[in-house]
């Protein structure tokens, strides 16, 4: 089914709003999985059996897998979630950005090798460098528009033709001109609780991918308050880090899971 009705699916099935990223960072990982040949894989797989009731998104990381040449880690990952999750959609966290033939080859990776449901990117050399993509009409396209890290205020608050900030300019080019298919969204970090509120002004119902909670310390009740949409919806609250790393031991998705549990308790109680 194409991403957004999965989404909206899963938001009301599991009653949650968080996105768990699969970041696998083997020198994180308990002992008894180091130096296992498919480690990555039995890491992730061990951390989606033990949140998938939780969550309404998986996100894996590309570059967590691509570092250690764990690719077909990865693809075996993605295929293990679709068999024995259905419901539950995959982004993959790529960034992806460029324009034409490159482009076309990016989005086969994703949508076809990986199988990914949805696929972050960058907006950043136009529309051409979005356009093909959209061959995948059920996919999801979840565009950077004000990214959790500092140094994205570098580009996107920069001020624009007619005032608005580039961020703002984004967002709004996402919701009423790139959003072809229903099957856009945007990346919008936890750590501007304010711009996450322009952002939804703008965009109306528009699903947002939001990181920054966990680790990187953004707020939960700010960022809910502030996403949310009317119905109390359109958020995937990314926490990575703190939920994988949450045990050391042999009970690490245990300790993952009870992390899981309580960061998505703590997200609805301000829905």
């Amino acid at each position: 089914m194409p991403f957004i009705t999965d989404l909206a699916a899963a938001w009301q099935k599991n009653n949650s709003l968080l996105c768990v990223g699969l970041d696998p960072d083997l020198s994180k990982f308990p002992a008894h999985l180091q130096g296992k040949p498919d480690a990555i894989f039995e890491f992730c797989k061990a951390i989606v059996d033990a949140t998938a009731d939780v969550a309404c998104s998986f996100k894996p990381q590309i570059a967590y897998f691509a570092g250690e040449s764990a690719e077909a880690q990865l693809e075996a990952l993605i295929d293990y979630i679709h068999v024995n999750y259905p419901d539950i959609p995959v982004i993959l966290d790529a960034k992806r950005g460029d324009i034409g033939a490159t482009a076309a080859q990016y989005a086969r990776e994703a949508f076809v090798r990986y199988q990914a449901d949805a696929l972050t990117v960058n907006p950043y050399m136009g529309f051409d460098s979005v356009e093909p993509y959209l061959e995948y009409p059920d996919c999801g396209l979840i565009v950077l528009c004000r990214t959790s890290n500092p140094g994205g205020s570098d580009l996107q608050n920069l001020t624009v033709e007619g005032g608005k900030k580039l961020y703002q300019h984004v967002a709004a080019l996402v919701a009423e001109k790139w959003n072809k298919h229903g099957q856009a969204a945007l990346v919008v970090g936890a750590t501007f609780p304010q711009e996450l509120a322009d952002v939804r002004r703008i965009v109306g119902d528009l699903p947002l991918l939001v990181p920054g909670v966990g680790a990187q310390g953004g707020d939960v009740q700010a960022t809910v308050t502030a996403g949310k949409t009317a119905a109390g919806l359109g958020l995937m609250i990314n926490s990575s880090r703190a939920i994988l790393y949450a045990g050391k031991g042999e009970d690490f998705a245990e300790q993952a899971r009870k992390m899981a549990i309580a960061t998505r308790d703590d997200i609805n109680q301000y829905r």
